[in-house]
Parts: structure tokens; sequence; C-alpha cells
């Protein structure tokens, strides 16, 4: 059954977008609004013309507080060449959790929580964390990882889309 090419290629078209390893065919960014911890907003729109992390993780979750001073790193590396970074809390993260997070670990970038749950169902309804996109620019979704990035890599994706027009 599974030697016929077709079914292969299909099978691991299956695979490898249950894994979440699309490239993600540059997908415009869904209109969403980021309610901050300070209490202001951002939208989708807001980072047109830059070039976006959108991460979504919890205070729960090991991988994603393992990876944050990745985050924190690659925001400071980038953040003077049209370079901007959302993470989004999760419906389930205790707001006193994240602001305490936010606070002792001094997040440099924009922290959001998504308290209805509204920002994750927009997004592809993300459940599994962390969940990092990558928007270009343009406002299109160029990159999707599930389970930490591998940093080097997308290091090099981050300056490719910030040279680019």
């Amino acid at each position: 059954m599974l030697n016929h090419p077709t079914r292969r290629l299909t099978l691991v078209a299956l695979l490898a977008s249950a894994l979440g390893l699309s490239a993600c065919g540059k997908d415009a960014a869904p209109d969403a609004t980021f309610v901050l911890l300070d209490g202001s907003s951002k939208t989708t729109q807001d980072f047109r013309g830059k070039v976006t992390l959108v991460n979504f993780w919890a205070t729960s979750c090991t991988t994603c507080v393992a990876e944050m001073p990745q985050i924190v790193s690659t925001y400071d590396k980038f953040k003077d060449q049209g370079y901007d970074t959302v993470a989004v809390a999760m419906q389930y993260d205790p707001p006193a959790y994240v602001i305490n997070f936010a606070e002792t670990r001094k997040l440099p970038f924009k922290v959001a929580i998504d308290n209805t749950g509204a920002v994750a169902k927009a997004w592809g309804d993300v459940k599994l964390t962390p969940t990092t996109y990558i928007v270009n620019k343009q406002g299109e979704i160029v990159k999707k990882y599930v389970g930490a990035p591998d940093f080097d890599e997308l290091h090099k994706l981050i300056e490719k889309l910030l040279a680019a027009a």
C-alpha cells in the first residue's frame, strides 16, 4: 500500500502537517488583537513593516521557559533592525504567573495574555506550546515552529527577511 509514490507523499505531507513542520507558504498573518501586560493592545496590523516573532507559550511549559532566554537574545540582537517580538501567554496561564515571569526575567519585548483564547484560535487554533510564527514585513507567515526552534536557523531566516524589501 505505502509503496505507491502518491500514497507515500500523502503520508509524508500528513505527518509533516501533524508535526507542525510546514513552511507555511506565506499565508497572511491572521487579524488579532494582543492585550499586553500594561493594559494596552496591539493588532497584527501594528507589526506591518517589521519582521515579527509571535510566540505562544505558558509559564507551566518547561520548553517555553527554557527557550525564553534565547528569544530574549534574539530580540536584543535584531530589535534595532526592524524586528519585533510578542510573547502570547495561553488562556489557561494564570495572569499573575505571567506578570511575575515577565517582571522577574525582565522580558524586553511585548507580552500578551490571551485570556479568552481568541488569539490562539485565530492563529490556527494553537494548543501546543511553544508554537512560534515568523511574520515578514508584509504581514505574511513565513515559518511556524512547534517546539523550540533551531535558533541558528531562526537567526539566518530573520537576517534574510530583514534584508528583503
